[in-house]
C-alpha cells in the first residue's frame, strides 16, 4: 500500500507511515542530485501563535534537522537552504542580531549531529558581510566536518542571485582584463565556473514552504530548468514525511529541458 501524499497530511503519518513513505521513494530511483529549499513561514508561524518572530526561527531548527537528515539517509549528493538573503539584512537591527547570534550558536550545537550524518557544509553569499564571530564559527564548522564524504549542505547566507551573478561577471571581467580569457570563449561553461558553488550540479528540484509563488532571487541562474514543488505547509511546521512527499511528486515528472516528445 503507498502513501496518498496528495489528500494526506504527510506531517501527521505515524513513524510506520513515514519509513514507508521513505521506501516508496527509494524504490522509485530517480532521486534528484541536489535539492534547494526556500524556507518561508517563520514569521507567520510565529505570528499564528502569538509569539515574537525570533521564536518563529528557533522553531525552525527542527525542521532543518530533519530534512538535512532525510537528504543524507537519501543519499542525495547536495541540499542548499536560503538561510539569510541579502535583502534580509534591511529588517529591523534587534531581529537581525538576533538572527546572527542564532546562527552562530545553530551551527555549534548542530555539527556532531551533521557529523553522525557524513554531512559536509559550505556555504555561497558575501560571507565577508557576516559579523567576524559569525564567520569564524562557519570556517570552524566547515573545518570540523571536512571529513565527512557524504551530503553537501550548502547554507546560502547574505545570499542574493543577482548579486551572485554580479560577483560571476566581475570575476570574468577580472579575467578578460588580464589577458587570461578570450570574449569570444565566455559561454555558459564559463558563467558556472565563476558562480559561487561552481562545483554543484544545478538543483533538479527546488520546494518552497508557506504557499509563496516566488523564487525570491534565489539561485537565478542554476533554477533556469529545476522542477518546482510549493507546499502550504509554514517551515516550522516542516518534517522529513513533507520532504519525502516533495520528492515523491518530482519522481512522477518528465524532465524535457526545453526539447519535445
Amino acid at each position: 500500500m503507498s502513501v496518498d501524499t496528495r489528500s494526506t497530511d504527510v506531517g501527521r503519518l505515524d513513524a510506520e507511515a513515514v519509513e514507508e513513505l521513505k521506501a516508496e521513494v527509494v524504490a522509485a530511483g530517480n532521486l534528484p542530485r541536489h535539492v534547494a529549499v526556500i524556507m518561508d513561514g517563520n514569521g507567520r508561524w510565529a505570528r499564528r501563535k502569538g509569539l515574537v518572530r525570533i521564536q518563529g526561527h528557533h522553531a525552525a531548527r527542527k525542521a532543518v534537522r530533519e530534512v538535512v537528515e532525510a537528504a543524507a539517509q537519501l543519499e542525495l549528493e547536495a541540499l542548499t537552504l536560503y538561510t539569510f538573503s541579502i535583502e534580509n539584512w534591511n529588517r529591523p537591527k534587534a531581529e537581525v542580531d538576533a538572527l546572527m547570534r542564532f546562527l552562530k550558536d545553530t551551527l555549534k550545537e548542530e555539527r556532531d549531529e551533521l557529523a553522525r550524518n557524513n554531512v559536509r557544509l559550505s556555504t555561497i553569499g558575501r560571507i565577508g558581510d557576516l559579523p567576524a564571530s559569525v564567520r569564524d564559527e562557519l570556517e570552524s564548522t566547515i573545518d570540523f566536518l571536512s571529513g565527512s564524504t557524504g551530503l553537501v549542505l550548502t547554507l546560502a547566507i547574505s545570499y542574493g542571485g543577482r548579486a551572485e551573478i554580479v560577483d560571476a561577471m566581475k570575476g570574468i571581467a577580472k579575467e578578460l582584463l588580464a589577458g587570461r580569457l578570450a570574449p569570444d570563449a565566455i559561454d555558459e561553461d564559463v558563467v558556472q565556473s565563476h558562480l559561487y558553488a561552481a562545483e554543484l550540479p544545478p538543483p533538479d528540484l527546488l520546494i518552497r514552504t508557506s504557499g509563496e509563488m516566488r523564487i525570491s532571487n534565489f539561485l537565478l541562474w542554476g533554477l533556469a530548468y529545476s522542477e518546482i514543488y510549493v507546499t502550504d505547509v509554514l517551515w516550522p511546521d516542516i518534517r522529513r514525511a513533507h520532504f519525502y512527499a516533495a520528492i515523491r511528486d518530482y519522481q512522477g515528472r518528465e524532465r524535457r529541458f526545453g526539447r519535445v516528445d
